[in-house]
């Protein structure tokens, strides 16, 4: 028996397995690239180590892609061999990574819960019920989770900062920036080095609109992250964020191109940051050019590869834009039999949520706006179970939005633009289209006003 760093019992005879397994855990919070060999070495000291394998088997459903499966099969496999022998918190580790296995997330996040009430230091499950809830759209949850032990955790012990970070990110989820800032600002503080807790403030100032402040904050050199994961784009495609609101769309282009854009569309954050990031784009006006190309040729041969509903409407983005109808359909196809898989909570969404969503940017890509209105104006309000945060899916509100200009619906979209434009107010796009609104509808004044408006955004 040996523990952990933060004192948790691990069951193996290998001090150099829990070295290995601490410095996995470092490596994983981190988001380094490093996380992988990590493990190797870890398993490679003692190869049933029940804990050991278990993170193996969290680490490969992290890929969200249906291409891991038979390799987190394999890993629960092995954890499931030794769990007789093993401590009940290290078993109910087992028994969250089998539900997540199924897709049952719901189920894992409250054996994370249950776990966390007798070990509030546990960071391996506070972390993971912290991102599975992301991805449910359970955002109170994002929150408390971490509230409901933080009070447990101090500077004493060795992680502090990486909740700090998770706090500060379920706290700007629910609107509370200003507590959110001050949480993240002290984790980034006490450790440079956590992303999540710099991808936290950065969320809130977007959500606030402060968009230089923004800027500076991910004032980054360009290869500051370059031993990260994927996660890294994340963060360069949040720095595109503030130029885009900017209409500093020559700016977006030059991230996308350098920072945003992977040598292949394949891992699941890099298609949700490129394909919103091209669509914000394609519906400002701006040209992109080919870059929609060899995403939606990744996404052809991802048509039936579901595990993150909000992944699927990325998808379904690039192969609207790029007029790819054919595999648009077979990918609403795919989506309606995956509806039925048992115990998977990403298969509930779609029905409801998912597939009207992926509908809606079809019917967008082949002009048919009015369906577009009619799909999204009563879902508005009703996506968080697809996942993502407030600021990824304001996509679908802005689709929404060009929808009902480009079908003459003007006074229901200064409705929505007056909307969007109370909570952004620094969006140079937005109030060009406001302005463009209000002149279809004859209130030329406060259109003369809104370009002004948006004028003052772009020199600001």
């Amino acid at each position: 028996m040996h523990s952990d760093i933060r004192g948790l019992t691990l069951t193996t005879d290998s001090a150099d397995a829990v070295e290995g397994f601490n410095e996995t855990m470092r490596q994983y919070m981190e988001y380094r690239a490093g996380a992988g060999e990590a493990i190797k070495q870890m398993l490679g000291a003692d190869p049933d180590f029940v804990m050991g394998n278990c993170f193996k088997g969290y680490l490969f459903n992290l890929f969200a892609t249906s291409a891991m499966r038979p390799k987190i099969e394999e890993s629960l496999a092995a954890a499931e061999a030794g769990v007789s022998k093993v401590t009940a918190r290290e078993a109910a580790h087992v028994d969250a990574l089998r539900a997540w296995t199924k897709g049952d997330v719901g189920n894992a996040c409250k054996i994370w819960d249950a776990i966390l009430l007798d070990h509030p230091h546990d960071l391996l499950a506070l972390r993971l019920q912290h991102y599975n809830s992301f991805w449910m759209g359970h955002t109170q949850d994002i929150r408390d989770s971490i509230a409901r032990v933080i009070d447990q955790w101090d500077d004493s012990v060795p992680g502090y900062s990486s909740v700090q970070g998770m706090y500060a990110f379920g706290l700007e989820e629910c609107g509370e920036y200003a507590r959110a800032e001050e949480f993240g600002r002290q984790a980034v503080e006490s450790n440079p080095d956590d992303l999540w807790a710099i991808h936290a403030v950065a969320h809130t100032l977007e959500m606030q609109g402060r968009l230089r402040e923004g800027m500076e904050w991910l004032n980054y050199p360009a290869d500051a992250w370059d031993d990260r994961n994927p996660f890294r784009g994340h963060l360069w495609w949040h720095l595109t964020m503030y130029s885009v609101e900017a209409g500093d769309y020559d700016t977006v282009l030059e991230l996308f191109d350098r920072s945003v854009q992977p040598p292949v569309w394949d891992f699941y954050l890099d298609v949700q940051n490129g394909a919103s990031m091209l669509l914000r784009l394609d519906l400002l006006g701006v040209d992109v050019g080919d870059r929609w190309k060899a995403m939606a040729d990744a996404m052809e041969r991802h048509v039936d590869d579901h595990v993150l509903a909000f992944t699927d409407t990325h998808a379904m983005m690039a192969l609207a834009a790029d007029k790819r109808f054919d595999a648009a359909e077979k990918l609403l196809a795919s989506l309606h039999e995956f509806g039925d898989t048992p115990e998977n909570f990403a298969a509930t969404t779609m029905e409801s949520t998912t597939i009207p969503v992926c509908q809606a940017l079809l019917d967008f890509a082949k002009n048919d706006y009015g369906a577009v209105v009619d799909t999204l104006l009563p879902l508005r309000y009703d996506l968080a179970c697809i996942g993502g945060s407030h600021a990824q899916r304001d996509v679908f509100h802005q689709l929404l939005i060009e929808a009902t200009i480009r079908d003459k619906q003007f006074t229901l979209a200064r409705a929505l633009l007056s909307e969007r434009l109370a909570q952004k107010p620094n969006s140079h796009g937005s109030w060009l289209k406001y302005a463009e609104t209000l002149a279809a509808l004859g209130d030329t004044q406060r259109a003369t006003a809104a370009r002004e408006r948006a004028d003052a955004v772009l020199s600001s």
